[in-house]
């Protein structure tokens, strides 16, 4: 599937890792640790001036991979999320299609 972009919420543990998400209103286990990294945005296209210390979020966008589970279920589903900092708004921007996973697997071990 496409980019787009669809309003999650997570669930932290008290030592803050990432545990749960409500998406679509549904409740989804995360089933392995999940991946962070950091993209860097263009904030001056939408920001021209920046006042010391507000540059938290404005610069670089951290991203997610979380795979996850329905309750019971065995079949693992492969997000990829936004956190909008300093808000701390999540967002599901990227499904993962099973087919796609599969064939990057087939292409690293040839």
């Amino acid at each position: 599937m496409g980019t787009f972009s669809e309003s999650v919420n997570v669930v932290r543990s008290a030592e803050g890792a990432l545990v749960q998400l409500w998406w679509r209103g549904r409740l989804y286990d995360l089933a392995a640790e999940p991946l962070c990294w950091y993209e860097r945005r263009p904030w001056w296209e939408s920001e021209t001036r920046m006042r010391p210390g507000e540059g938290v979020g404005y610069v670089d966008t951290q991203m997610w991979r979380v795979q996850v589970r329905q309750d019971g279920a065995t079949e693992l589903l492969t997000l990829d999320l936004v956190r909008y900092r300093p808000s701390d708004r999540w967002r599901v921007i990227k499904i993962h299609d099973a087919l796609d996973e599969k064939f990057k697997e087939l292409q690293e071990g040839a």
